[in-house]
């Protein structure tokens, strides 16, 4: 890139500190060069203290998964993404200060590469729209439940109650433990079930085997020493510590027809209520769109986002996995993705292609 000047870190802190009085603050190309920019520049242990400090999306965690490359500017932080047929997907909002979003995104777009950005929030899709001139259209919506107030009752929360029960009263057995040999059996098993046979969905979904699992919490439920189901959840961060978990993986057999999932998570949401943990991020229900249109959105795009929810489950069950995270009643928000062309269909299908979908 034109702007980039390799530098020690240290160096080019001592650079900025000489130079703060002489340049005006409104300085930005001259800041930009005080600054190591480059592709997966930053040593591992720096890359995990940006996640932990401004890792807050619930898909931060999921960037580490293989095949996923990094922009990262030194001071500021880092852009994940995958490519794929000559487009740029970008993974969640950046990893940094919401305030260095939009001169870390100007960065990384200057090299005119086509990009995509995939799952990000409503701040920063607005972002895009206003200062990048990108199309920001609602690709679905993340549940988010506030585990300080949230409590089992209630109407819309009675298939929770009723499977609990009927789980207690068959003997079934929850704990939270290291199972990272018991899981390879059940995992086959499920696939097997799954409109997506082929693989694992990845990319929105990160993989079961990601090499990087420090903080992960896994919970199995056991009904008479056989495995019925798991969870995994991945940490949220801000400011160095856990904010939320996000259950990336899920798995359950296909022989207990009575359903383990609801409780099996109503019992990890308890555990990090006594933890005091704040909030539960439930995840993308993707394809679930608002009525109103908004004037970034690109009009036909939401058009076929509303037609694969309704008749697109024969690819992907999109209406049952929004019924599902509907019966924790959590605050749904709107999550968006990010294009140049008013009519993305290429990437939109090459999103399906490199998360397994099709």
């Amino acid at each position: 890139m034109e702007s980039t000047v390799r530098l020690s870190a240290a160096h080019a802190q001592v650079l900025e500190k000489q130079c703060a009085q002489a340049v005006p603050l409104d300085a930005q190309k001259t800041k930009a060069r005080l600054r190591e920019i480059g592709i997966d520049m930053f040593s591992f242990d720096e890359r995990i203290g940006y996640l932990k400090n401004f890792g807050n999306h619930c898909l931060s965690f999921s960037a580490f998964q293989p095949n996923m490359l990094f922009f990262d500017i030194s001071g500021i932080g880092y852009i994940a993404y995958m490519k794929k047929w000559g487009t740029r997907f970008v993974l969640a909002d950046p990893v940094c200060h919401e305030s260095d979003r939009e001169f870390l995104v100007g960065e990384f777009l200057k090299d005119r590469t086509n990009t995509a950005f995939i799952q990000i929030s409503e701040s920063f899709a607005n972002l895009l729209h206003e200062k990048f001139g990108h199309y920001a259209t609602q690709f679905g919506i993340e549940s988010i439940v506030d585990l300080k107030n949230w409590s089992l009752k209630g109407k819309k929360k009675q298939v929770l109650r009723t499977s609990i029960n009927k789980a207690r009263k068959d003997g079934v057995r929850f704990m939270e433990m290291d199972g990272e040999n018991i899981d390879d059996e059940l995992s086959r098993e499920w696939l097997r079930t799954r409109r997506v046979r082929r693989k694992e969905v990845v990319f929105l979904i990160r993989p079961r085997g990601q090499k990087y699992q420090e903080g992960t919490r896994r919970f199995y439920a056991f009904l008479e020493g056989e495995l019925l189901g798991f969870i995994h959840f991945d940490p949220v961060y801000e400011d160095g510590r856990v904010i939320a978990y996000v259950p990336n993986i899920s798995r359950f057999s296909p022989k207990f027809k009575q359903g383990i999932f609801y409780p099996l998570m109503v019992h990890a949401m308890e555990t990090f209520q006594l933890e005091g943990v704040p909030y539960l991020y439930l995840g993308l229900s993707p394809m679930v769109a608002a009525d109103e249109d908004m004037t970034c959105e690109s009009g036909i795009l939401k058009w076929m986002v509303r037609f694969l929810y309704r008749y697109g489950n024969i690819l992907y069950s999109f209406k049952g996995l929004h019924f599902t995270k509907s019966r924790f009643a959590g605050t749904e928000v709107k999550t968006f993705c990010a294009h140049r062309e008013w009519l993305p269909a290429k990437s939109m299908l090459t999103v399906f292609r490199i998360s397994n979908i099709i």
